[in-house]
């Protein structure tokens, strides 16, 4: 009897020793592009770079307007005025490559600072599915060069339906609704 129990254990051993480990594939990049947030973090983020570039061209139309008086009245200004113009301008052409350099930094930091919550709540969505599935390894589909999807579950759809995306919601449509976005701004603009 203790004979038979110890096969028995010893067989189930080996068994579990020659269990593949489960594999899972997810796209990453889909489900953040698509969660509600996202739409929440891009219109900031647009809001912030519309504004940015507002400032930007009243900037540079008021070194225009500087620069053109400059041009038409340098002749009949004395050399004292002429160069306080001038430093005026060096002045202004510092203040904008300066507004430039710091308003690149920002946007960059206020986009990061939105997509870190969004990017955390995706890859807890993500965790909490691959231990419920029991996946040892999840691998984000552009990452690796090949996945067997024969051998690998695509997790994506939980992990879209676990983080609130919308059933119908694609990149595709996504794209499309920024195309729109954008062309309803260009036509406004003009």
């Amino acid at each position: 009897m203790k004979k038979l129990f110890l096969v028995a254990a010893m067989a189930l051993v080996t068994f579990a020793g020659f269990a593949q480990p489960k594999f899972a594939h997810v796209d990453i990049q889909e489900v953040t592009l698509l969660m509600p947030e996202s739409d929440a973090a891009r219109d900031a983020i647009n809001a912030s770079q519309k504004e940015a570039q507002e400032t930007m061209q009243a900037m540079y139309e008021e070194y225009q307007s500087k620069v053109q008086k400059y041009q038409q009245n340098r002749e009949t200004w004395n050399q004292t005025i002429r160069e306080s113009k001038e430093k005026e301008l060096a002045d202004i052409e510092q203040r904008i490559n300066e507004f430039q350099q710091n308003i690149q930094q920002e946007l960059q930091s206020q986009q990061q600072n939105l997509m870190a919550p969004i990017q955390k709540k995706a890859n807890e969505a993500i965790a909490q599915i691959a231990k419920e599935g029991g996946y040892v390894y999840v691998f984000d589909i552009n990452g690796p060069v090949y996945i067997d999807d024969k051998q690998s579950v695509n997790i994506t759809p939980a992990v879209r339906k676990a983080v609130g995306i919308p059933e119908g919601r694609t990149i595709e449509s996504l794209y499309e609704e920024l195309q729109a976005q954008q062309q309803a701004q260009q036509q406004a603009q003009q």
